[in-house]
């Protein structure tokens, strides 16, 4: 294998070892685990079933709300450090080591709930930490090919990532995860793997260390072959990058594609992560939905993203990440809206026969639906942020990329708290995601299908 292929390969690593993360911890198994010990905790506190479902919920969304907050100001601002001082790979390395933290300290989320706001603060410390290095990480997009080939590297690295997150569900669920609430066996019908007790939850709450382990074990390849050049370190520190990202910020104004991309993303990127960040939830509190259920849901949904992921790639690269976006945000609305219309009860208003199964198999079609689209837009906005890149200030633009991602972090999950606390339902709570994904299409008007940075070589 080249030196260059090694470098590729060991950057695709990076989505590889963190999209257990967002498969097992944001989504599919403690996103959900923990709904349902908040809601018990919250209940035993004396509020009534919805009400209870209501504050997991919000509390929920508030910790994703303040963890959102802080990456997008604190993004830009380490992103013109690092291409100012001509560090980066150090960033990376702090960063892996306070998500291994992070995610082992999930283990403590016991049944009763008194580890509940320790656990939901690691939780936010994890999250923190896995998009800063994503920061880094995606700053160094632009050094592995060309124009035409970086759609493709940047789908088949996502892809490869979602398959990271079928394989480390699909070990979860065979040798870990309780399926059965009543005998404690997994899928395969045996006790959790190493002795874990079903009945304090060990099975699930492994969620957090087996997150770290694999984290800490497929980020060798991405340390071993990711090599950069050695940095030209600038003099001014601080002061110097603060010049720079000031200067950066303000050249928005007079770049209109980028100043339309980085809002529509804003937006649709907001509202995809919220679906990723509710979904599961939603299925408890909505659909009453088991955890096998849901992790099955995963399954779907992530097979869907590996195989979609990679197409879509292949797509941007021959038209381009615009026409991938634009798709996707029109599937992620008719999914939204299935969600918000859908109940046990009723479809649309049709009411459902007792028992009907129905709303589950709509919701397994949203899943994929989900995943298969968010894994191509993912992929695909990645892409078009690097053809709006100064080819010399990669990481700024990147964290100016989170900033867009995360700078309204705070409104889907705020609306969905306020919505919920107001209708006192889980479900009509989702409703202002539709609203964010037709903004973000909206906006997509403005954005120029090669992007910006033929302007920038040019001067």
């Amino acid at each position: 294998m080249t030196g260059e292929r090694k470098r590729i390969w060991g950057w695709m690593a990076f989505d590889w070892a963190t999209q257990p993360f967002y498969t097992l911890g944001l989504t599919f198994i403690f996103g959900p685990y923990f709904a349902s010990v908040a809601s018990d905790y919250f209940a035993a506190d004396g509020l009534s079933a919805g009400a209870a479902d209501a504050r997991a919920q919000s509390v929920w969304a508030m910790a994703q709300t303040l963890a959102g907050l802080f990456i997008a100001f604190a993004g830009p601002l380490l992103g013109a450090y690092a291409d100012s001082t001509g560090r980066r790979m150090p960033w990376i390395v702090l960063f892996s080591g306070l998500y291994i933290v992070g995610t082992a300290a999930l283990w403590l989320m016991v049944p009763d709930g008194s580890a509940l706001w320790l656990c939901l603060w690691a939780f936010a410390l994890a999250f923190i930490a896995a998009e800063f290095a994503l920061i880094f990480v995606n700053a160094q997009l632009p050094s592995l090919g060309g124009q035409e080939a970086i759609g493709k590297i940047s789908g088949t690295g996502a892809s490869l990532g979602y398959w990271g997150g079928v394989a480390s569900l699909a070990i979860m669920l065979a040798f870990f995860f309780e399926a059965n609430d009543t005998t404690g066996l997994t899928l395969t019908g045996r006790p959790p793997a190493l002795g874990l007790d079903p009945a304090a939850r060990e099975g699930t709450r492994i969620v957090g260390p087996f997150i770290a382990a694999w984290f800490a074990l497929f980020m060798i390849p991405y340390f071993l072959w990711m090599r950069e050049p050695r940095p030209v370190v600038r003099q001014g520190g601080v002061r110097q990058a603060l010049a720079d990202l000031k200067r950066s910020v303000w050249g928005i104004a007079h770049r209109d594609s980028l100043k339309g991309f980085l809002l529509s993303s804003m937006f649709y990127r907001d509202a995809l992560n919220a679906l990723y960040g509710f979904g599961g939830v939603y299925a408890v509190l909505v659909l009453d939905w088991t955890l096998v259920q849901i992790a099955v849901f995963g399954i779907v949904g992530a097979v869907t993203a590996g195989v979609a992921t990679y197409v879509g790639g292949l797509f941007d690269s021959k038209f381009g990440p615009r026409p991938v976006i634009i798709v996707c945000i029109l599937i992620l609305t008719v999914v939204c809206t299935i969600i918000v219309g859908m109940t046990r009860e009723f479809v649309f208003g049709i009411t459902l026969a007792a028992g009907s199964s129905v709303p589950d198999t709509l919701f397994y079609i949203c899943g994929a639906a989900i995943g298969g689209a968010g894994g191509a837009i993912y992929a695909a906005s990645r892409s078009m942020m690097v053809r709006h890149t100064h080819p010399e200030r990669p990481t700024e633009a990147f964290g100016l990329f989170a900033l867009s991602g995360k700078a309204t972090s705070f409104l889907a999950p705020a609306m969905i708290g306020i919505f919920t606390t107001l209708t006192e339902s889980p479900r009509l709570g989702i409703a202002p995601v539709i609203l964010l994904f037709a903004m973000g299409l909206v906006l997509l008007v403005f954005v120029n299908k090669d992007g910006d940075r033929a302007e920038w070589s040019d001067s």
